[in-house]
């Protein structure tokens, strides 16, 4: 039987588990630059140490307007990979692997001037109202994607995630409730995510997998469910995406009568029909920090990777304890072995 600690490949990716640090923002880019500094080098090296088998490094933008606030990661230049470079090969000196997640806030960009979007739409009545892309600008934008991933390649990533879920860019193309276009991309709702995915594979190595974090419920009336995210992920799929990141939420207001659960594991449905409609592998998240819990998701086959968030911020020796809770064999860096 699979477990929490069964090693897992998907093309030339090799985990030596199936922890993952989901990408959690950090907020703490210092010159508003986009680059990385000491504060990312040690938040994700040390989770490297801590035993993790597969690091999300958080959302990354391709462009500055694209970022949820001015202090977040960019990889719109080629001044941010040495930096980012720096953190996956000590990760990977610790045995960790590597991912990125490549993004664009669209409306949800704060620090915008004028945040762009599918449609004029905000988010919020709190919101800045934002500018309906050209399709010229969305056909850009989708070679800024590309740039975006050439650069975490060459950076020395061991996968990518493009990030169309949260209510950022792409998902507001493939969500009804924000794309209200009359061009191309609003009678396909599904093309500017399918042209960006296009385009990350074109960039990749043919045995790197691409993996895709999305909602796959809305939670809010007029948005979509499972049966749609089930159709939109086939299209993705068929483009071009090895692995499906399941989330939910984030787009529209959410409703009271809709919200999503705060109980452990609310997610793991989701990922478990997707897995199954589609045979694709999955990664489950949310409120996923008990390894007792995250071991048996992995162990009914309800998804192949657990995405741990909130326990890996408490605690960056998250997966070295759930290893000892489970009882699981793991390598404890020889420094701390008397701790163990």
């Amino acid at each position: 039987m699979q477990d929490l600690f069964s090693l897992f490949k998907i093309k030339e990716l090799e985990l030596k588990n199936r922890v993952v640090m989901s990408p959690m923002c950090q907020y703490s880019v210092e010159k508003k630059d986009g680059i990385a500094n000491d504060w990312h080098y040690l938040h994700y090296v040390s989770r490297a140490i801590g035993g993790t088998g597969f690091i999300m490094i958080e959302m990354t933008d391709v462009e500055p307007d694209g970022r949820i606030s001015d202090y977040d990661l960019g990889l719109w230049s080629d001044d941010q990979v040495p930096a980012l470079a720096r953190i996956v090969e000590a990760c990977h000196r610790y045995g960790a692997k590597v991912g990125i997640q490549i993004a664009h806030a669209g409306r949800k960009a704060e620090d915008a001037v004028v945040p762009v979007a599918p449609s004029a739409i905000p988010f919020d009545e709190k919101s800045k109202t934002p500018r309906a892309l050209s399709t010229d600008e969305v056909k850009e934008m989708v070679e800024k994607f590309r740039k975006a991933v050439r650069r975490a390649v060459e950076a020395g990533v061991d996968a990518i995630e493009i990030h169309g879920a949260h209510g950022y860019l792409i998902h507001q193309f493939h969500s009804p409730l924000t794309n209200k276009r009359e061009d191309e991309y609003g009678q396909d709702l599904t093309k500017f995510g399918r042209e960006i995915i296009q385009a990350a594979k074109a960039e990749i190595p043919a045995d790197m997998p691409l993996m895709m974090r999305i909602s796959a419920k809305e939670y809010v009336e007029g948005g979509y469910g499972i049966n749609e995210s089930i159709e939109f992920c086939r299209v993705y799929q068929e483009a071009g995406v090895d692995m499906f990141d399941i989330s939910s939420g984030g787009e529209g207001q959410i409703a009271a009568w809709g919200r999503p659960g705060t109980h452990a594991a609310y997610q793991a449905p989701l990922a478990r029909q997707i897995k199954e409609a589609l045979q694709v592998p999955v990664m489950a998240v949310g409120r996923l920090d008990d390894p007792m819990l995250a071991n048996a998701i992995i162990g009914n086959e309800e998804a192949d990777l657990i995405a741990v968030g909130r326990g890996l911020l408490r605690n960056p020796y998250w997966t070295l304890e759930a290893a000892k809770q489970l009882r699981k064999e793991t390598k404890v860096p020889t420094q701390y072995v008397t701790g163990f």
